[in-house]
Order: C-alpha cells, then sequence, then structure tokens
C-alpha cells in the first residue's frame, strides 16, 4: 500500500490545487500514468503515478489547495502499508521539512525522497511523451454477449436529434475550460462541443452559462433592483477564491508597486516601415514556419536598446546594497491566459537573431494559453514586454515585475495622419502609428537613461534599417 504525496513543484512553490482527477478508486494505473492535473501559481502540471497497482482512495477532492507533503491518493501495489512515504519531487528539491512558507532551493539530494529506480521512472514522465494507459476499462473494454429477445416488441423509435447531446464517455475539454465550468456550476456533459472533433470551447461554456436560468436556493432571498420579478433585473454576486496566478499576481504587483519607484515615460512613432518589413519577410518561403507579428521586431529593437543601456536591465540588491548589471538577458513576454497573467522568459534571449527570436516568442505564448508554462520559464527574467495592443488599447503605465528594472509596453497599431517630409515637401499622409511606454525603477535608471532607451527602440521600429548602427 502506497500513500503518494503531493510532489515538490521546486522554484520556492509550496503549495498546488488539485484540479481534475483524473483516475477514480478501483482503476488499475501503471508506473507513470496520470494520475491527476495539479496547479500552482505559475503552471498546470499533471503528475505521473510512481507506483503501479489499484487506486484504493482519493484523498483530497478537486478545487481544494494544500501544501506540499500532503498525502493525495492511497495506491495499493500488493505490498504492507508504508509507515511514512517520502515526497515525490518534479525538478530536484527534497522533501518537505517544515512549514516554512518559502525555504531555499535544495541540490540533487532529492534522489535520497525514494528508491532510485522509482525516482527515475517518475522523472521520465515529464521528460517523455510516450502515450500513457487511463483507467482499466480503456485498456480492455468490456464485449456484450448476445441478448436473447424477450417480451413484446418496443414501438419505433422517432426521429433522433440532428446534434444529439452526449451521454457518457469522456467529456473533450482542456483544462482550463473544465475549471470554467466548475466554477459556473455547469455539467460539461449537457454541453454540446463546436470544436473541431467535439471538443468544448470556452465561448460553448459561456454560451451555455448565458441561457442557463440560475435555480433559487431555498430559503434564501435575492436581492433584486427595483419591483421587477424578471430574472433580467436580479442582482447576483458571485465571490472568486483568490488563489493560483491571480494570488501570486496581486502579490507581485503589490510588492513591486510600493516597492520600487516607479517612472513611465511615452512616445507616439511611425511604424509604417516595420509593417512593411513584416509583410516582405512573411513572403520568404526560405524562412520556413515563422510567424511574423510586431511583437517579433519590438522584441529584437528592445534587446538592441537594452546592449546600450544596460541599466533598464540591472537589479537592486537591498541586502549588499548594490547595483547588478546583467550581461545576458531573459526578456519576459506577458501572456493573458485563461488562468490570469503570465510573464515567461526566452532565457539568453539577448543571442537571437530575428527568425530564432519569432520561433521562440511564438511557442511561449502557445504554451502559456495552453497552461503548460513551467515554473522555471517565470523566473529570473530581467526585462518584460507586455502587449496591450492586441486588445485595440493605445497604451498604458505598466508596472514592473519584482527583480526588474525596466518594462515596455506596446499599444494598438493603427492608421493614422501623420506629417512626413520637411520643408517644402511637409505633407499629411496616412501612416501605421503606435505609442510605446516604458515604465522604470528610479533607484536604477534616471530619466536620461530611460529616455534614451525608449527613443533607440523607436528609432529601429520607425526604420528597421537602423539595426545595423546597434
Amino acid at each position: 500500500m502506497k500513500n503518494f504525496l503531493l510532489p515538490d513543484p521546486g522554484e520556492g512553490l509550496v503549495e498546488a490545487e488539485i484540479v481534475t482527477w483524473r483516475v477514480k478508486p478501483g482503476d488499475q494505473v501503471k508506473i507513470n500514468d496520470i494520475l491527476v492535473e495539479v496547479e500552482t501559481s505559475k503552471s498546470l502540471v499533471e503528475l505521473p503515478s510512481p507506483f503501479e497497482g489499484t487506486i484504493k482512495e482519493l484523498l483530497v477532492p478537486e478545487g481544494q489547495l494544500i501544501d506540499v507533503g500532503t498525502p493525495i491518493v492511497i495506491i495499493d501495489d500488493g505490498e504492507e502499508p508504508d509507515e511514512e512515504a517520502p515526497v515525490a519531487n518534479l525538478v530536484g528539491s527534497g522533501p518537505k521539512k517544515s512549514e516554512t512558507r518559502r525555504r531555499p532551493r535544495k541540490g540533487a539530494a532529492a534522489a535520497e525522497a525514494g528508491p532510485a529506480e522509482a525516482h527515475d521512472q517518475f522523472v521520465a514522465a515529464f521528460q517523455t511523451a510516450a502515450p500513457v494507459s487511463r483507467r482499466a476499462d480503456e485498456q480492455a473494454p468490456l464485449r456484450p454477449g448476445q441478448a436473447e429477445p424477450s417480451g413484446s416488441p418496443l414501438p419505433d423509435p422517432g426521429p433522433a436529434p440532428a446534434e444529439p447531446a452526449p451521454t457518457g464517455g469522456a467529456v473533450l475539454a482542456k483544462p482550463p475550460v473544465r475549471k470554467l465550468a466548475k466554477d459556473l456550476g455547469l455539467d460539461l456533459t449537457t454541453i454540446t462541443g463546436t470544436g473541431e472533433g467535439g471538443v468544448i470551447t470556452r465561448a460553448d461554456v459561456e454560451q451555455a452559462a448565458t441561457t442557463t436560468s440560475p435555480e433559487p436556493v431555498e430559503g434564501q432571498a435575492t436581492p433584486v433592483l427595483g419591483t421587477s420579478t424578471s430574472s433580467v433585473h436580479e442582482l447576483f454576486e458571485e465571490r472568486i477564491p483568490i488563489k493560483g496566478v491571480r494570488k501570486a499576481t496581486a502579490a507581485a504587483v503589490t510588492s513591486s508597486a510600493f516597492t520600487a519607484p516607479h517612472v513611465t515615460e511615452w512616445l507616439t512613432c511611425d511604424v509604417t516601415a516595420t509593417m512593411e518589413l513584416l509583410d516582405r519577410l512573411k513572403q520568404r518561403r526560405d524562412l520556413g514556419e515563422v510567424r511574423w507579428t510586431p511583437l517579433v521586431v519590438v522584441a529584437k529593437a528592445v534587446l538592441l536598446a537594452l546592449g546600450r543601456t544596460p541599466e533598464l536591465h540591472s537589479s537592486w540588491d537591498e541586502a549588499n546594497r548594490e547595483i547588478v548589471l546583467r550581461r545576458g538577458v531573459n526578456l519576459g513576454i506577458a501572456a493573458a491566459t485563461p488562468r490570469g497573467l503570465l510573464v515567461p522568459n526566452l532565457k539568453g534571449a539577448h543571442a537571437d537573431d530575428l527568425v530564432t527570436l519569432a520561433h521562440r516568442i511564438d511557442k511561449l505564448v502557445k504554451a502559456a494559453k495552453e497552461g503548460k508554462t513551467q515554473p522555471a520559464d517565470t523566473s529570473g527574467g530581467t526585462f518584460t514586454i507586455t502587449n496591450i495592443g492586441v486588445f485595440g488599447i493605445d497604451g498604458g503605465t505598466p508596472i514592473l515585475n519584482p527583480g526588474e528594472a525596466g518594462i515596455l509596453c506596446m499599444g494598438a497599431i493603427q492608421r493614422r495622419p501623420w506629417v512626413v517630409g520637411t520643408g517644402a515637401e511637409e505633407r499629411i499622409e496616412p501612416r501605421w502609428v503606435t505609442t510605446l511606454a516604458v515604465s522604470f525603477d528610479h533607484r536604477l535608471v534616471d530619466g536620461e537613461q530611460g529616455s534614451r532607451f525608449l527613443a533607440d527602440v523607436a528609432r529601429v521600429l520607425t526604420d528597421p534599417a537602423q539595426a545595423l548602427l546597434f
């Protein structure tokens, strides 16, 4: 009998939420079969089984937040019950020994947490993409026998609906969609998916929520506006627990806003040449499958400008009273996801050429939106770019990521009237224009340095050939 404890996700995280159980009591599991999906403040993680046997009991319900080291499931492997089970580990840290909420990183000593073979198999589950079995009934489905007819024949069935609702089996929906449906109190088996292959999308869940009338709770009065009894005028209140990404984001921005003295500068610039460059790059078939977006060119411009103004990716060491200047750049890209705002970063982005940078940004953003960002991807950033232009917003005053000296905000790129030429050649033309904003820590960056950095970024976007001079 084995007790499986919530593994240590690393990166100083000490708790996680049980999102979705992939097994139930009685299921047969093998080593590396997925048991459960958990959510930390940085990512969604699937936990594989380090044991083979039968699921005896699920100890923690879905939606509950628990500490690392908490028993979550009992697996009957045919052996005697464990007196004290080790804490499994995702990244090489040791078992949790105290109630301390933040603890120092540990090294490879995690190998002592359990038998070497089981540990290697556990770690291998995160390094391979091999298909795994789920449940016993999926591995060897039962075959019905020949039934003997009896009694009077049944009447002819009526016409079947054009799109029958699912009546059983697996529901096709991604984890964020499942969580949304759970928060809204909706049963996914009653929702017809419109995605590819019948997958239930976020839009399907939201549509179902708007067409489902809430049932009144007995003995509970519902406050209303006015005297009308129509459900249109009812006032409903929903409470959402502060946890996961939202909890981490709130703590980070609060700490940053009240620790680092923020200064924000703005600059509106003509980026017509950048848009024309992107059009030409999209025609280059020899570059392969590259997703060319304005963010790619902005990121390259930022990296070039940081090379001339390293203060913008420095850090403040309060303990030693030192300013730390960094040689490389781990470029953070803010991504809006169903779980909240994530800022994964590209390690060593300063060394990437434009094509490599485009591939890495596309991969980074897709992983974030699919909930596959790992904790290590969100730590160690040195400068961040946030793109609010995708929402049609002209500009904003971004808050620094804790530990970083600067962040650039991209506004929407729009066609606007713009004065071009000089003297007798001066005229007004429609051009592609955007507004950039940079916030920086005034302890580390003076106004002159911040202004020079922003001007350098705008210069490259206005005329990409200027990059040759950096």
